[in-house]
């Protein structure tokens, strides 16, 4: 699972710039990316470099209040129970992606680790590298599962690269037309039910 616009409703960076003073900065990060003037990386780095100075709890007040698909636990453990692993394949950096772990009982992850934290404050990112498709090889491996048996759900061109790579993949919720025709269903929604409904009908293989 992705994070920003996927288990949320509004991009959760958007949400750190209007709480941190950022706006400016979002706007214009977002305008060269999807323009192409700047790849991931760049992207990923001016994302995290909002947050820069503020303390963990501060940003994790953020994170907690930001709009999310409803009942997101609750199909967590629909899929637990039929002996799924539910992992996080995500951009956000390790301290927001282990809150997510905690609240909604999520097995495992693949985040960012490119900002030092010290005494609790969030220090300047630095070698950002953002690749979801190395990322999702770890979480394959430490699974012990083969591609053909994972699904990715996601909303950006990062998780269409994921999706022909596995078994599966359903674009959630996204703007983008090329992800959405990359995925095996396209779905809208803000019930993260409809989610487990949507991967009982890809059931990737092992």
């Amino acid at each position: 699972m992705d994070i920003d616009g996927t288990l949320t409703r509004t991009h959760g960076w958007q949400e750190m710039a209007d709480a941190f003073g950022g706006e400016a900065a979002f706007r214009t990060t977002n305008r060269r990316f999807f323009a192409h003037e700047i790849g991931e990386d760049q992207h990923l780095a001016d994302l995290l470099d909002l947050v820069t100075g503020r303390t963990v709890a501060e940003v994790l007040a953020v994170v907690e209040r930001t709009p999310k698909l409803r009942r997101i636990r609750e199909g967590v453990g629909e899929l637990h129970a039929r002996g799924v692993r539910v992992a996080l394949l995500t951009h956000n950096p390790t301290y927001v992606v282990e809150w997510y772990c905690r609240t909604f009982d999520f097995d495992d992850f693949d985040a960012v680790d490119a900002q030092p934290v010290v005494d609790g404050r969030i220090g300047a990112p630095s070698g950002v590298r953002a690749d979801k498709v190395s990322g999702m090889r770890s979480l394959l491996g430490r699974a012990r599962l083969v591609p053909s048996a994972a699904a990715h759900v996601g909303d950006g061109w990062s998780d269409a690269e994921v999706f022909r790579t596995i078994g599966g993949g359903i674009a959630l919720n996204s703007r983008l037309p090329e992800v959405n025709r990359a995925a095996d269903i396209a779905l809208t929604t803000e019930e993260f039910p409809d989610v487990v409904a949507a991967l009982e009908r890809i059931r990737p293989r092992a």
